[in-house]
């Protein structure tokens, strides 16, 4: 399997995503539905075209606790749990919205699903004005909004949830993520307990 590994250099930190989040949200003349797509696009890890095609029926919103998102891609389905924050956010934007049971999450002015130019327009626009100029490298100017779903989920694997489970979440495979972030999985720095180890791997005799 090739993959393409993510430097992690090319990613962004919390503190870089919530900023420039904050500059969308903040925008005027930028179409409602691009702030909500990029939140949940940067909190879920979900891939953009994921995003563009969910629908109000893809999400439940309870009033307290975790929320639930169905997810669709190359014919496959997986569900994943809401954040708080996000179930907040998204029952926030449907009613804002006025958008019913059948109606895409995150449509463009006429209700369609938005094209991904608009989207890359206003990150792009985000970047050059929240970035300082040291980090506004030109490959990352030219990034796609993807650079958020990679984003979370390398915090994800940095805060010690399992590969497993972060895999999961994602819809791809546990080696792919190995290959994707091999800097999540150094083991140069973790610290072994010899004295466990050694008596895990003793023989043990009856």
């Amino acid at each position: 399997m090739s993959v393409e590994v993510m430097e992690e250099e090319w990613l962004y930190s919390e503190e870089q995503v919530r900023a420039l989040l904050e500059w969308v949200r903040g925008r005027e003349g930028v179409e409602r539905s691009v702030y909500p797509f990029m939140r949940v696009v940067a909190e879920q890890a979900l891939r953009p075209g994921e995003a563009r095609e969910l629908r109000v029926s893809d999400v439940v919103l309870p009033e307290r606790g975790l929320g639930k998102l169905t997810v669709r891609y190359s014919g496959k389905v997986r569900e994943a749990p809401l954040r708080s924050q996000s179930v907040v956010l998204l029952r926030a934007w449907i009613g804002e919205a006025g958008l019913r049971e059948d109606a895409l999450l995150f449509p463009d002015l006429r209700g369609r699903s938005a094209s991904t130019s608009v989207y890359q327009q206003v990150w792009e626009q985000a970047q050059e004005a929240v970035l300082l100029r040291d980090e506004r490298y030109s490959w990352r100017l030219g990034e796609p909004i993807s650079i958020l779903r990679e984003s979370c989920l390398v915090k994800w694997l940095g805060m010690g949830i399992s590969p497993f489970t972060v895999a999961e979440l994602a819809g791809v495979t546990p080696s792919w993520l190995a290959l994707r972030y091999p800097h999540c999985f150094r083991v140069e720095d973790a610290e072994i307990d010899r004295d466990r180890l050694e008596a895990v791997m003793a023989f043990q005799s009856h």
